[in-house]
């Protein structure tokens, strides 16, 4: 059922897949805009796009870590999945060139993809908003599951590297983005809705550079009419990639 994007992947001398939070619903973790959405319901009376804001972290930093308790300081409860497996082989085996991802569950480093680029930050680093001083996520996690608003002993607020709305994305990354998926010859679309932009954009890139687009996502995509190949079932297809994957 798969064997043309097998071809695909074998004939291709330049590879790269875009992931977003679809691919880590397979490993238990919420995605943002699906069936049962983080964003699809208010929490605490507030909307999560507004808790995620730069402006709301900066009047109050609790409201972001009593919400972040459950959604990003928990990772280590979750493990990589068919996925994140199958794209660290393809890497392994000289089949994928990187990782551009829009996730912040640190799932694909996990899986031993080694070339893995996060367009929406990392909360892997940390640093306080007064002296800059930069701390890990094994010594801020602990904190916040105990209730703590992680400060500096400067005393500022320590914030992760994810990026809010309201920041900029890394604009030195995202112009090295755009230059790695024009070069692309295939470019893998997963679990993403592609709707938040820039980088919902990036997949036009490779488009406009030449290269072939498969897309795999649950929802329609507005790319979807310049996909080569769709599926819609990341498990199936990834399951059947890594069983491939496993005979060479």
């Amino acid at each position: 059922m798969y064997d043309e994007l097998w071809k695909l992947l074998r004939e291709s001398r330049n590879t790269i897949a875009f992931t977003g939070a679809g691919i880590s619903t397979l490993s238990g973790i919420r995605d943002f805009r699906g069936a049962n959405g983080v964003y699809l319901q208010p929490w605490h009376g507030k909307q999560v796009e507004e808790i995620l804001s730069l402006d709301c972290f900066l009047e109050d930093p609790g409201l972001f870590y009593r919400w972040a308790q459950e959604f990003i300081y928990r990772l280590d409860e979750f493990h990589p999945a068919a996925v994140h497996r199958a794209l660290a082989g393809l890497e392994a085996r000289g089949m994928l060139h990187c990782v551009y991802t829009q996730n912040i569950d640190l799932l694909h480093q996990k899986a031993g993809s080694r070339k893995v680029y996060e367009l929406h930050g990392s909360p892997a680093h940390h640093h306080c908003l007064r002296c800059r001083k930069e701390f890990g996520y094994a010594e801020i996690a602990p904190r916040v599951l105990a209730g703590e608003v992680p400060h500096c002993p400067c005393g500022g607020v320590i914030k992760p590297d994810i990026v809010f709305y309201g920041e900029s994305l890394d604009s030195d990354l995202l112009d090295q983005a755009f230059r790695d998926m024009e070069e692309a010859e295939l470019l893998l679309v997963l679990g993403s809705s592609l709707t938040v932009q820039p980088a919902a954009s990036l997949p036009l890139a490779t488009r406009s550079g030449g290269g072939r687009i498969v897309i795999v996502n649950a929802q329609p995509t507005p790319l979807d009419g310049y996909a080569t190949l769709h599926y819609d079932d990341l498990f199936k297809v990834f399951d059947d990639l890594e069983h491939r994957l496993a005979k060479l």
